[in-house]
């Protein structure tokens, strides 16, 4: 048996960070990594980068181009997205790797007691000792029970179809949430005919209907059909076979390629959890608290693994929250982090933070809600780009802003400034009268607050 001051499984953001900084404290680190393509974690491999890569490169793509022209940049593109990701995992890899105080063992961890680890790699099989374990394994994405997609060549999961080096002629996709309304965007950027197939009366359900009306508008116009009300009852080959829920009719859709967007999971499966007392919830999620213990207090649980949102810099906080707890006042926590912004890469992406309108209403608040069409902000014009709509949610008592969504361009990097002005307390007015450059996106806030 090998024993670390510290065993963390999986090489995630938070994961990954915190090894380099039990590292520099001279603490010996053992991190298990079940697979030599995950180095760096979900958001390097499989997830933000190769997908905002992609997004990027379709923004790009020549519309007017002939069909041997899109597979031809779209076989580029994807060449492009897996030096980018490979540069990076190897990066990671080293940056760990090299440290004299860390050992990468790449292998499948469980375990076997509450301070335990057995890790199976491609020769052996090792047990790890620690005081300390970690646990930053990620979600993975949810195969539904759906009869013909197991073992079809047809059927893709959102890390499977970015290896996919030849550009579809029809995608469809299952699933109207964010994930597959960014492969949405991005493949009907690229050239492909996309459809859609939501199983509810309407898209990305978190969003007041202003906006999911305003997202699927703008998509409808890049000529992605959407087919709501679809349960899929089967695959068959490369006929998806679903029944419109409302007339119970049953309908088939030929198709190049299916991808699944049904939602991830936590990814548990194997971690042997019982064995260390680790407890998890009715959704998969490993249950901790403030400070990221699980119902072992020796083990804490990292990023998606543990449920919320699904994010890397969640994942980056999480090493925060751990760092001052052992090695500083131990203050931070959890609940400190409310509310955080999101980005769903869409053309032109959405971004959102704090509560809808919905939610406030919900919830009885009295609040003023102003919105502004992109089309009324001037760098929208100089940018070509007048699609979307910005929109905000202030308590009337307080002035406070209570939630804000942007749907246009840029609104990745603005709504950063609205989180700031959240998380110190400002009133909306702070925003409405602060001198901005301009032209630029940010200044539309001037408007929007006003």
């Amino acid at each position: 048996m090998k024993k670390y001051d510290a065993i963390i499984i999986g090489f995630g953001k938070g994961g990954k960070t915190l090894a380099a900084e039990l590292a520099k404290r001279n603490r010996s680190v053992a991190v298990v990594e079940r697979s030599d393509k995950m180095y760096g974690g979900t958001c390097i491999n499989i997830g933000c980068i190769p997908t905002k890569t992609l997004v990027h490169a379709a923004r790009l793509a020549d519309r007017t181009a002939s069909r041997e022209e899109k597979q031809a940049y779209y076989a580029q593109s994807i060449a492009r997205k897996e030096e980018v990701t490979s540069f990076l995992r190897q990066k990671n890899y080293h940056n760990l790797a090299d440290n004299p105080n860390v050992t990468v063992y790449t292998g499948t961890g469980s375990f076997t007691g509450p301070d335990v680890v057995e890790v199976r790699t491609a020769e052996e099989v090792i047990e790890l000792q620690a005081p300390q374990i970690y646990i930053n394994t990620g979600a993975e994405t949810i195969i539904p029970p759906i009869e013909g997609i197991k073992d079809n060549p047809k059927v893709y999961t959102s890390t499977s179809i970015m290896e996919m080096t030849v550009l579809p002629d029809h995608l469809v996709i299952v699933g109207g949430g964010y994930i597959g309304l960014e492969f949405a965007s991005m493949y009907a950027s690229f050239g492909s005919r996309v459809t859609v197939l939501e199983g509810s009366p309407g898209l990305i359900v978190r969003e007041d209907r202003d906006i999911a009306d305003s997202v699927r508008e703008v998509l409808e116009r890049k000529g992605i059909v959407f087919l709501v009300n679809a349960r899929v009852q089967s695959v068959q080959d490369s006929v998806v076979v679903y029944r419109d829920a409302v007339t119970g009719e049953e309908r088939r859709l030929e198709a190049d390629a299916i991808l699944l967007a049904t939602g991830r999971r936590p990814n548990t499966e194997g971690l042997n959890l019982q064995a260390a007392g680790v407890e998890i919830n009715e959704r998969g999620a490993i249950i901790v608290n403030e400070h990221l213990q699980t119902t072992n207090p020796s083990i804490r649980a990292i990023g998606d693994v543990k449920g919320g949102l699904q994010f890397t810099y969640i994942s980056l906080d999480d090493y925060r929250i751990i760092r001052e707890d052992l090695f500083g006042a131990g203050e931070r926590k959890v609940s400190d982090r409310e509310p955080v912004s999101y980005s769903v890469f869409i053309d032109p992406p959405l971004s959102r933070i704090g509560m809808s309108e919905e939610d406030a209403r919900k919830k009885g608040l009295d609040i003023k809600v102003n919105k502004l069409p992109v089309a009324a902000i001037p760098r929208a014009r100089t940018l070509g780009d007048t699609n979307g709509l910005f929109k905000v949610v202030i308590d009337a008592n307080t002035d406070k802003i209570l939630g804000c969504t942007l749907f246009g361009p840029e609104s990745s990097e603005v709504i950063n400034l609205v989180a700031m002005a959240m998380k110190t307390g400002q009133e909306y007015t702070f925003l409405r009268d602060f001198i901005f450059t301009h032209p630029s996106m940010s200044e539309a806030l001037n408007d929007l607050m006003s």
